[in-house]
């Protein structure tokens, strides 16, 4: 099985589940996820408010930004790289 993040309609998905009560484990098989996909989900965007889809998606994505694998030149500077090699080449 190959891991991918939930999208935002998932977790609108996943707070209504909660909401009618359901078990991460019942949710997680009823989205066809693995029950540690939706346990992190929760322990990570979990506020003092509950689980917030919208909240849990902007902190999901501000993360992705964030990480260590995520992109580190932005697109001005390549295109500025890429002009001074043709003008060098």
């Amino acid at each position: 099985m190959t891991y991918t993040h939930l999208t935002q309609a998932e977790r609108y998905q996943v707070e209504i589940l909660l909401k009618a009560g359901h078990k991460q484990n019942v949710i997680a098989r009823l989205m066809e996820r693995d029950k540690s996909c939706i346990s992190r989900e929760l322990r990570r965007n979990r506020g003092q408010r509950g689980y917030r889809p919208k909240q849990a998606h902007t902190l999901a994505r501000t993360r992705k930004q964030a990480c260590a694998n995520g992109p580190r030149v932005d697109a001005k500077t390549w295109e500025l790289v890429e002009e001074k090699l043709k003008m060098n080449g």
